[in-house]
């Protein structure tokens, strides 16, 4: 029996390599019709769910040329469903409760043949599994049920062979810190979004300016004033310039100015790039810095969602607050400085203020269902859809937008 899209949430959530850039995604599914004691003991119903989604779903928008780690059940693992995958891309984990005996060790073989790799998830290192990993490419290890007391001497046996070592559920930069010294590869979790202790860091040069042209983009103020915003900051202007040239505006038109910049782009793009720049100005990760996809893809999925429950009104305006509204709640993050020092230099409408500091209102539900649905806590978000009014179906597509564009626009 066929699932329908609006059955299943879907989570993505970014693995980064030693430099904090974004290599992969481990996509979490998750059928709306199967509770939690069915998903212990997998059902046919959960797999059908598992293998609709990789039929239907257009990987290129989910992953945008990265990595898919997908979890596979016994079912699912033995099937030629799998071969629906994109192979190259994809990452089979084998699931802690898949025994590995020697019938599954041929099956590894053979999916192996065909070009898929392998990860061992939540795996807890045993001489048992030298033959596994022989060949597996990842070993994936839960770092809070493992304790980190326990993680040298099982990276110690690990490095025996040419595996892969992925640390999850990392959840602060110290821990970072410690897996790195250790020595492994790759990271899950969302440490580069948890600023442990927030110290004021205080704002460079371009992030002032940058924060100074949103408050001046909000207020509708005259052209003269973001002209002389961008005088005052050359580097942020050659952005400008560059941005200009590199976006298909149709035209053959030579800039002669910096206002004439700014009116070819026309100011709801600025905005946008603005809002955007912030989290890559000069940072060498550029369009893999996880903070800028977190922020890029929050704000796409709240316009977007924002947009649908407004289609009756012709007003665009709500939906740009959505898209703000998820771009600058991750300002703290960026500037590690607390929101409410933040919030004072933007000028921002009241509906704004109360979503990013109490998570109120109704763009406030939007940012709660947003970082629900990126922490792929799937019994949380499942209220906030009611109370915003969006189902399931709408979702799914705003989801897939979201991502979408992002994998599609210029940052840089």
């Amino acid at each position: 029996m066929g699932h329908k899209n609006e059955n299943f949430f879907l989570g993505r959530q970014p693995i980064l390599n030693r430099k904090q850039e974004i290599v992969g995604y481990e996509l979490l599914f998750r059928a709306t019709t199967v509770n939690r004691a069915e998903i212990d003991d997998p059902s046919q119903a959960c797999t059908s769910v598992i293998t609709d989604a990789l039929s239907t779903f257009g990987f290129q928008e989910v992953l945008g040329g990265k990595s898919g780690f997908i979890n596979v059940y016994l079912g699912l693992f033995l099937s030629e469903l799998l071969e629906l995958l994109p192979i190259g891309q994809s990452v089979l984990e084998l699931l802690e409760t898949i025994h590995l005996d020697d019938h599954v060790a041929e099956r590894c073989r053979e999916l192996k043949k065909l070009g898929f790799k392998l990860a061992l998830d939540d795996h807890v290192y045993n001489p048992d599994y030298h033959e596994f990993y022989s060949f597996v490419d990842y070993v994936k290890i839960d770092i809070l049920d493992t304790g980190v007391e326990k993680l040298p001497e099982i990276v110690r046996e690990l490095r025996q062979w040419p595996v892969k070592l992925l640390a999850e559920k990392v959840e602060t930069s110290e821990q970072f810190a410690i897996c790195a010294g250790l020595g492994f590869d790759y990271f899950q979790g969302y440490f580069f979004a948890r600023p442990v202790v927030l110290n004021k860091k205080g704002l460079d040069v371009s992030s002032r300016a940058m924060l100074e042209l949103l408050r001046q983009l909000a207020m509708d103020a005259p052209l003269e004033e973001i002209e002389q915003t961008f005088k005052e900051n050359p580097s942020l202007s050659f952005n400008l310039l560059r941005l200009v040239n590199s976006v298909a505006l149709g035209t053959r038109e030579k800039i002669k100015t910096l206002r004439h910049a700014i009116l070819m782009l026309g100011t709801n793009h600025l905005r946008r790039w603005i809002q955007l720049s912030l989290f890559s100005g000069n940072d060498e990760r550029g369009i893999d810095n996880p903070l800028l996809e977190l922020a890029a893809v929050r704000g796409r999925l709240m316009e977007t969602l924002a947009l649908r429950k407004q289609s009756r009104s012709a007003s665009s305006e709500h939906s740009d607050e959505a898209f703000m509204t998820g771009i600058l709640s991750l300002l703290d993050t960026l500037f590690e400085t607390p929101m409410d020092e933040i919030i004072p230099h933007l000028n921002l409408n009241e509906e704004i203020c109360a979503a990013l500091l109490n998570r109120s209102g109704r763009l406030g539900e939007l940012l709660s269902l947003a970082e629900k649905l990126e922490l792929a806590d799937f019994d949380a978000a499942a209220p906030l859809l009611d109370r915003c009014g969006i189902t399931l179906a709408e979702l799914l597509t705003a989801q897939l937008e979201a991502f979408n564009w992002r994998s599609g626009i210029l940052t840089r």
